[in-house]
């Protein structure tokens, strides 16, 4: 794998996790009552799919399991229709789509020998 490739995977799964940690605990009722985690948790999306987009089509190419095309289209989503943005989208995004690309990509990255 490409050495950019991983300080991309990498950076992923850093910001998915502290999206997913953001709405430990929450309900979506207290979600949809905090302006501030609405515009984090899409920022974090953003920085996701940004992140998708510059991986290697070597490394895309070898993992079809990574749904890289959607992640990179809610990036777009985000940053360019952000006046037609649902916040229930992002929601399910967070809670139910980041939990399995967190998994996917842990299995994906390689470990440090120690």
């Amino acid at each position: 794998m490409p050495k950019d490739d991983l300080v991309y995977l990498q950076n992923m799964l850093e910001i998915a996790l502290k999206a997913v940690n953001k709405t430990r605990d929450l309900t979506k009722t207290e979600y949809e009552r905090d302006e501030n985690l609405q515009l984090a948790l899409a920022h974090l999306i953003q920085i996701i799919g940004e992140a998708a987009r510059r991986v290697s089509e070597r490394t895309t190419g070898k993992h079809p399991e990574i749904p890289w095309s959607n992640i990179i289209g809610m990036r777009h989503k985000v940053v360019h229709d952000y006046l037609e943005l649902d916040e229930d989208i992002i929601w399910d995004v967070v809670t139910a789509d980041l939990p399995k690309l967190i998994k996917q990509l842990v299995e994906l990255i390689p470990r440090e020998e120690s």
